[in-house]
C-alpha cells in the first residue's frame, strides 16, 4: 500500500479534522485495495454488470470524500465504510437498471472494463439488499458482518478487529446471517 496503517489513519483523520487534501493524499495508499473488492464484487458476484470496476472505486471515492467528518480507527475502519458505499451504489445502480427496464433511459456504459449486468442478477441484488435491510433490523452486528465480508472482502481477523469482537463471534454471526439470508432469500422467490 506505500504507507503504514498508522500512517493512513493519520491522514484520514487529518481528514475529519479538517485537512482538505488529507483524503486526496490518502486515497492512493488504498486504491489498488479497493480497485481490487471492487473487481471481485463485480466479477465473483455480479457477472454481467454494466459498472466498470473503476466507475464503482471512483463512485465510492466520491461517497467516501463526502464523508470528511468520519475518525476512522484505521485501515479496517475505512474498508467497513467503504464497503457500504460499494454496497449502496451496487444497489443503486441495479434499482436503476430496473426503472430503466420498466421503461426508463438506457443506462450509461463506462468505456473501461465493461460487463452487463442481466436482469436476474440485478434482481437478485435488491433482494438481497431488502433482505440485508431486515437482516441489520434484527441485529446490527450480523449484518456489518455480511456487509464486511461480501461487500469488502474483508477477512475474519479483520471483520472482529472493525467490530470489536472475536473471530470465533464473527465466525458464529456469519454462519447464522448466511443461513438466515438463504432462508429469506429461498422464502422471497417462492413468494413471487
Amino acid at each position: 500500500m506505500g504507507a503504514s496503517d498508522e500512517g493512513l489513519t493519520e491522514l484520514l483523520n487529518a481528514t475529519a479534522a479538517g485537512d482538505a487534501d488529507a483524503f486526496d493524499r490518502a486515497f492512493p495508499l488504498v486504491y489498488d485495495a479497493l480497485r481490487a473488492v471492487a473487481h471481485q464484487r463485480l466479477r465473483g458476484e455480479l457477472p454481467h454488470h454494466t459498472l466498470s470496476t473503476t466507475a464503482l472505486v471512483h463512485e465510492a471515492y466520491l461517497k467516501l470524500v463526502d464523508l470528511d467528518r468520519i475518525q476512522y480507527g484505521g485501515r479496517a475502519h475505512f474498508f467497513a465504510v467503504a464497503a457500504q458505499a460499494m454496497r449502496n451504489i451496487l444497489v443503486s445502480h441495479a434499482r436503476q437498471r430496473n426503472a430503466a427496464k420498466r421503461g426508463g433511459g438506457k443506462p450509461d456504459l463506462p468505456l473501461d472494463e465493461v460487463v452487463v449486468i442481466g436482469d436476474e442478477q440485478s434482481d437478485d441484488l435488491i433482494a438481497l439488499d431488502d433482505a440485508l435491510t431486515r437482516l441489520e433490523a434484527m441485529d446490527t452486528r450480523r449484518h456489518r458482518v455480511v456487509e464486511l465480508r461480501f461487500f469488502a472482502g474483508m477477512t475474519t481477523e479483520e471483520i472482529a478487529e472493525v467490530l470489536d469482537v472475536s473471530p470465533a463471534t464473527v465466525k458464529r454471526d456469519w454462519n447464522f446471517a448466511r443461513a438466515w439470508l438463504n432462508r429469506e432469500l429461498t422464502r422471497d422467490l417462492l413468494e413471487e
